[in-house]
């Protein structure tokens, strides 16, 4: 059995959404499946394990008959020295989640077609992106930002910054982040511009959002990768500091405290779109109705 690559071309984001939904329906033991624009239109790439790559292509078929024309799609084997997926599940370094692989230096020229590669040494203490949370919130990010544009983002308790430099690298724009803990806020800073994010991404010491950077914006994504008590603590200040319509990422949740967390942000007015658990860990995407 080896690890192989699913590839399917799209016309737009939406086309593509349906698309890696459908993909993901078909195949109960999914390995990451990302969508993204390409030169001529949008793609769809898979990761699964087989003994061969026509059981993939064959199935992928079925589940997108109606969708896409057959010939579109295709499979070819991952270099058997690269076994990202595995690799990922055994909380080793590179971890793919969505559209990013966080890496470290040693495989940062093998980062597969098509997916955005994030540096973050294995051995910071500020996030790695080997964490369910890390990837839950990369794998919500790269549903957000395949289909909407964000002009204004805050990444709150930045740690590591993997999530406000691959949110960067994404949409090339800028984003602002805040971590409570000085050191944290250098690494970030120092790994932005080993990711050549650095005129992308601002980080500065705040607890919460009291930071004259902060205090009087609205944003239209707001991510915060914390904790359960903080984020319930805080839910008034999204909302001071949420856009209509803003889209909001939280995690930092363990599975049996998100309910808890969700009727704090609810009685504020923001209302679930989305909920991703993976090994006990919460990730909800959220959206302000004000």
């Amino acid at each position: 059995m080896r690890q192989y690559q699913l590839h399917i071309p799209a016309a737009d984001a939406a086309g593509a959404e349906t698309i890696a939904d459908a993909i993901e329906a078909a195949f109960v033991e999914a390995g990451p499946v990302s969508w993204y624009e390409t030169d001529g239109g949008w793609a769809v790439d898979g990761f699964f394990f087989a003994d061969d790559g026509e059981e993939i292509a064959t199935a992928a078929r079925a589940a997108l008959d109606g969708l896409v024309d057959a010939e579109v799609v295709t499979v070819e084997p991952v270099p058997e020295d690269i076994d990202w997926v595995a690799q990922s599940l055994e909380g080793l370094s590179p971890v793919v989640a969505g559209r990013f692989v966080v890496h470290g230096a040693h495989d940062r020229d093998r980062i597969p077609k098509g997916l955005i590669g994030l540096q973050i040494e294995a051995n910071q203490a500020f996030g790695t992106g080997h964490h369910p949370t890390t990837w839950g919130c990369l794998t919500a990010l790269t549903r957000l930002l395949a289909v909407y544009r964000f002009d204004s983002v805050f990444d709150l308790g930045t740690g590591s910054g993997v999530l406000a430099i691959g949110i960067a690298l994404a949409t090339r724009r800028p984003v602002l982040a805040s971590d409570i803990d000085p050191l944290a806020v250098e690494i970030a800073l120092e790994n932005a511009g080993i990711n050549g994010a650095a005129n992308l991404v601002t980080a500065v010491t705040a607890a919460g959002f009291a930071h004259p950077a902060i205090v009087g914006r609205k944003f239209d994504l707001i991510v915060a990768n914390i904790l359960a008590d903080p984020l319930k603590m805080l839910s008034p200040q999204f909302r001071a500091h949420a856009l209509p319509g803003a889209a909001v990422v939280l995690s930092g949740i363990l599975r049996t405290q998100a309910e808890s967390v969700l009727a704090a942000f609810r009685a504020q007015g923001f209302v679930r779109e989305r909920h991703l658990v993976k090994d006990g860990w919460s990730t909800l995407v959220l959206r302000y109705a004000g």
